[in-house]
């Protein structure tokens, strides 16, 4: 079996980006960038009085002068003013351009404003550009303002707008079916029998790949009947860039996925994981190069595998840069006799003095869904060996 960091691996091996689209400013966000951005101008674009309150020349300060005749007034998107001498000032607002002539701002809390004369009456000792935003101190125009891959947010998209851009070379939203299979499955609110369940997986998932941006989202639900799920699978790989299944991986007489998958033409990569929960994972590419991830139908399962392997996965299918995974330390010993790596939930505990700490959260097996419930995400426990408190481990949250 493959360990949780060589069955990645083998997912992100058999990955190309989807094909990139033009797509409005307005209509971009939650995209992947699939270009490099560069500054239209130089950021800030003028130096820019940051504070609201006067401009004069420090050296009219620095010789002992305290009081300035008001020449005028410059506001944020207005043209500015010359200043006119040592013995003036203008009353400037933040966002304004500096003054020509001018080189400090003196804030207007340190100022009395009366009879056209501004008053020093609580500045100490200034320095030259104080209270100004450089011209060009954030970015130069031409440079690289985003890089391709970058997950398009509201500061980036803000980015984007400062850099004059309508349009955004992106990747295409990939078309994801969820599937869940199972007679036992009942949909939520509809009448069942005592030795049914409802259908909770496919909530759980698409919730996850929503939160996460992925909106073009097809929900279906198969039976447990080999000829009936090859033929729905077959129809959804025509359709769809990737397939996200719960359920009939592991080695039941009623488990038809694998072999319903291979019907249909996908090409199987792996199947099963040396992890717990999880065991059971089924990976394979689709006749279009689509990605198939099928999840074992234990809920724990399916969402510690969606977001360990198929979150990252979808992330390279739409040319994201790839995420690293943080760590943190653990708040409890751990100590593995298995040879399977653990998954374990978590709650993260803070304090003023450390960093948030994990603190074990185990359910009572892979069908406890139930304790996931305010847990933070969960943590990779390496097998076999005794993990000590306040060791790093990495951490998915959900």
């Amino acid at each position: 079996m493959l360990t949780p960091a060589e069955a990645a691996a083998a997912i992100a091996a058999e990955l190309a980006p989807l094909p990139a689209e033009s797509c409005p400013l307005a209509a971009a966000a939650g995209r992947v960038l699939r270009e490099d951005l560069a500054a239209e101008r130089d950021q800030p674009p003028f130096d820019r009085v940051a504070m609201d309150g006067i401009a004069i020349a420090l050296d009219a300060y620095a010789a002992g002068r305290r009081r300035f005749r008001v020449a005028g007034t410059v506001a944020a998107g207005r043209a500015p003013l010359p200043l006119a001498g040592a013995d003036t000032c203008l009353e400037v607002m933040t966002g304004a351009m500096l003054p020509p002539g001018a080189d400090t701002v003196i804030p207007v809390e340190a100022l009395t404003l009366k009879d056209g004369e501004a008053t020093v009456v609580e500045q100490g000792p200034l320095t030259r550009f104080a209270n100004i935003h450089r011209r060009a101190s954030d970015a130069l125009s031409g440079s690289r303002a985003l890089p391709a891959g970058t997950w398009l947010r509201g500061p980036e998209l803000a980015i984007a707008a400062s850099a004059g851009r309508r349009t955004l070379l992106v990747s295409r939203e990939p078309r994801l079916a969820v599937i869940s299979t199972g007679d036992e499955l009942i949909g939520p609110g509809l009448a069942l029998e005592p030795w049914q369940i409802r259908r909770s997986n496919a909530y759980g998932i698409a919730a996850t790949l929503a939160l996460r941006g992925y909106r073009r989202l097809t929900d279906d639900h198969v039976a447990d009947d080999l000829p009936t799920l090859t033929a729905r699978l077959a129809a959804h790989l025509a359709t769809h860039d990737a397939l996200v299944l719960s359920g009939g991986v592991s080695a039941g007489r009623f488990d038809h996925v694998p072999a319903a998958l291979v019907a249909a033409g996908v090409r199987r990569v792996f199947h099963k994981v040396a992890q717990r929960p999880g065991k059971p994972f089924w990976f394979g590419i689709g006749p279009a190069g689509q990605p198939v991830f099928a999840l074992p139908g234990n809920p724990v399962s399916t969402l510690v595998c969606l977001i360990r392997y198929t979150l990252p996965a979808l992330r390279r299918l739409t040319g994201a840069a790839p995420q690293a995974v943080p760590c943190a330390p653990l708040a409890e010993a751990y100590e593995s006799r298995h040879a399977l790596t653990a998954f374990v939930p978590v709650d993260l505990g803070s304090c003023a003095d450390r960093p948030a700490a994990a603190a074990l959260h185990p359910t009572h097996g892979s069908g406890d869904f139930t304790a996931l419930a305010g847990t933070a995400g969960f943590v990779e426990l390496a097998p076999g060996r005794r993990i000590e408190p306040g060791a790093a481990v990495p951490i998915y949250t959900w």
